[in-house]
């Protein structure tokens, strides 16, 4: 599992961490003043980074594009409210991970969706044997099958803290709980997961 999640954390982009807070707030102005450009600007600052965060929470399924679009037409309607408390950045991942949960929370009552092969090619080493891939992509496949299995409100701490690597106070912030419940929230996942990936190692294939 460990090497499964490490798999997981390449795709973090150290650009998904750089500070753009300037700029953002000179877009918003820009947005809020009237200028047709600065919306544009900011969804190309930034699309790229809640793609990846999409995708790390909720894996390889097929409509991450479309899920994409939709937090950034929330963000357009949430645009004439915001006054600048938080950091735009904040604002957006916070939309995104709550469109997050509320996939995770409809797609537990339908029929699981088939996963993107392609996903998992582009974490496994290309420079390994075909059997060493595999391996991997079926390790990959396994973890994920084992977080559809997790609450959604644990399972994003945990990927946020132990993929993502963020502070219990910065996924507080992203979630709108204390440090103490996102810490609870990452044990119990964790547990549950450590379990869950055991067991299914341990079913015959």
């Amino acid at each position: 599992m460990i090497a499964a999640i490490a798999m997981l954390a390449a795709l973090v982009d150290p650009a998904d961490r750089r500070t753009v807070d300037d700029v953002d707030t000179a877009l918003v102005a820009r947005h809020r003043g009237g200028d047709p450009e600065a919306f544009a600007m900011i969804y190309r600052a930034h699309v790229d980074a809640v793609y990846r965060r999409l995708g790390r929470i909720l894996g390889p399924i097929p409509d991450r594009e479309d899920l994409t679009q939709d937090v950034f037409l929330a963000l357009h309607k949430a645009l004439p409210g915001f006054r600048g408390e938080a950091k735009l950045s904040t604002l957006l991942h916070r939309i995104a991970i709550n469109r997050a949960c509320e996939h995770l929370r409809v797609q537990a009552r339908r029929p699981a969706t088939p996963m993107d092969v392609a996903f998992f090619d582009s974490l496994v080493d290309g420079a390994g044997s075909p059997e060493r891939r595999a391996a991997e992509r079926e390790a990959l496949a396994r973890v994920f099958a084992c977080l559809a299995r997790i609450k959604p409100k644990k399972r994003v701490a945990f990927v946020l803290r132990v993929v993502d690597g963020l502070s219990f106070e910065e996924i507080a912030e992203l979630v709108d709980a204390s440090p103490e419940a996102v810490a609870k929230r990452v044990q119990h996942a964790q547990a549950e997961l450590e379990e869950l990936v055991a067991r299914a190692e341990r079913r015959p294939s």
